[in-house]
């Protein structure tokens, strides 16, 4: 592969107080980034209330975002290379705000599906910029490896704190709150932004490549569609889901070696060949992949097996987003007295052990079990603070581009990959053992089959026909059903920290250096 041998980063040098009030700023906005999505989720129901969207408009709404977002999200790394990383990032924060303001005349479904591609428009320009940003700022490594542990504790709390916002706001207002609530937050970032953060760009980086653009969009959209489509359907043998994959396969493979031959790559493959880089990667892949989808079956039992309403879901599960803030904020100094590769090592494990103790424990799962588990999981991810810094020392600064894009793309392609394939495997053992139970012969062949699609369905069915059992039953098997699901991914966790500990070289050193 060859590069630009001219290109370079240029940046404003900022003193010690504005490098920090930076970070400040880049976290917060990542904080409503991820705030956003697990507020939909709560909003939802009340929004199909009012709309009445088709089953298939119900799951653009909810899919739109996250195939906009990873289509774009190294497209955008890419022109904010170019144009400049803070412009770009401003510009995110005032699509997200102008979009977030236009749900007051949404009245459609359509509408909303429109809003929600916008908002994963703006937020494939603040995602990876929000990275980006802090590698050029930083350039005591030690200093980096600080600002990106907080950078991943606030990201952590922002999946926890959304649900909480999202039920009370919907206590209190419409729908609506769950869009208009990013706009004063948006107002606050643009105008914080515009103050404390410097502009960054590459000089010489080259044209934009037109076409290799067109081919990361389209790949990502397709593969990552395909992905979904798995899941929903609980098969890999749908016919559309495999179509998109060989299209999304084959245009990625051809952006991949248009990338190898440029001069002036969109995307600078040849990062890969930094083991420390990979090792951050793999570590973000993995963990996204098992977590996402062990987090979306405990929040289904909280609210259907125990009861509880979207909003105590969300505060019992508070302690597992608060033990992962704190897990990243020690980890860097702890890298620096055990080392790096010890301690990402030895988070992804213990994530993994969290996990595989829902998956080997007893039938009946409690809550103080699972709050255990999750402890553990939580304070396992802490560890990913570890595999940003690993990921952006990886990178020459003219790259951190590339790299913020890559290490957002590998969290939004594994959260997708665990949901589907992980889900899928959860569906099946579900409907395998509902399959025994003597209520669903009596509910009938059409309600049985609705009550086989999830256990959501089966309660609402076992409340509509009056069978206690078959909710009893249901229930059962969704535990059975969870369990697996834990025991695949602590299996898998267990795997990728080896994996890991492998490819770290050994010494390798946040702070700067690495040896071996």
């Amino acid at each position: 592969m060859t590069t630009t041998p001219t290109s370079t980063a240029t940046s404003t040098q900022v003193s010690t107080r504005r490098a920090w009030a930076a970070v400040a700023v880049l976290s917060a906005s990542l904080l409503v980034i991820t705030m956003d999505m697990t507020i939909l989720n709560i909003a939802l129901p009340d929004m199909a209330a009012e709309l009445r969207p088709t089953a298939n408009q119900q799951l653009w709404i909810v899919d739109v975002y996250s195939l906009v977002l990873a289509g774009l999200l190294v497209p955008w790394a890419a022109v904010a290379d170019r144009w400049g990383r803070r412009r770009m990032l401003l510009l995110g924060y005032a699509i997200f705000l102008v979009s977030s303001l236009l749900v007051l005349v949404a009245d459609t479904a359509e509408a909303v599906i429109v809003l929600r591609a916008l908002l994963g428009i703006g937020g494939a320009m603040i995602m990876p910029n929000t990275l980006s940003l802090i590698r050029v700022i930083f350039t005591d490594a030690a200093q980096r490896a600080t600002a990106l542990s907080i950078w991943a504790a606030v990201s952590g709390l922002g999946a926890a704190v959304g649900p909480l916002v999202g039920g009370f706001l919907l206590e209190h207002f419409s729908w609506h709150a769950a869009f208009l609530v990013n706009v004063p937050l948006m107002i606050a970032a643009i105008i914080a932004g515009l103050v404390v953060l410097p502009e960054s760009r590459v000089e010489g980086a080259g044209r934009w490549d037109v076409t290799a653009a067109v081919l990361a969009l389209v790949g990502m959209v397709a593969f990552v569609w395909s992905v979904k489509s798995f899941g929903k359907e609980a098969s890999f043998t749908h016919l559309p889901a495999l179509l998109a994959l060989a299209i999304g396969v084959g245009a990625l493979t051809v952006f991949v070696r248009r990338c190898l031959r440029s001069d002036s790559p969109l995307l600078d493959v040849g990062l890969f060949r930094s083991r420390p880089f990979s090792a951050g990667i793999i570590a973000a892949l993995g963990t996204t992949f098992a977590m996402l989808a062990a987090m979306l079956l405990l929040t289904q039992w909280l609210q259907l097996v125990e009861g509880a309403s979207p909003i105590e879901s969300g505060i019992k599960l508070i302690p597992v987003a608060l033990a992962g803030a704190v897990a990243s904020l020690a980890a860097p100094p702890l890298a620096r007295v055990v080392g790096a590769r010890t301690v990402l090592a030895s988070g992804l494990g213990l994530a993994g052990i969290g996990l595989l103790a829902v998956g080997l424990g007893p039938d009946e799962v409690t809550y103080p079990l699972v709050l255990t588990a999750m402890l553990f999981v939580g304070a396992g991810t802490g560890s990913l603070a570890i595999a940003s810094a690993m990921v952006m020392m990886g990178s020459p600064e003219d790259k951190a581009g590339n790299a913020g894009a890559l290490e957002e793309t590998s969290y939004e392609l594994g959260g997708t990959l665990g949901v589907a394939i992980l889900g899928s495997v959860s569906a099946l053992v579900y409907r395998t053992h509902l399959q025994d139970s003597a209520a669903l012969q009596q509910a009938g062949p059409e309600a049985a089959r609705h009550a086989e699609d999830s256990l959501g369905a089966a309660v609402a069915t076992a409340d509509e026909l009056g069978l206690p059992a078959l909710a009893t039953d249901a229930s059962a098997a969704f535990v059975d059903s969870l369990q697996v699901a834990g025991l695949a991914g602590g299996t898998l966790m267990l795997v990728v920290a080896t994996v890991v500990f492998v490819l770290t070289p050994r010494g390798t050193d946040i702070s700067g250096a690495t040896h071996g």
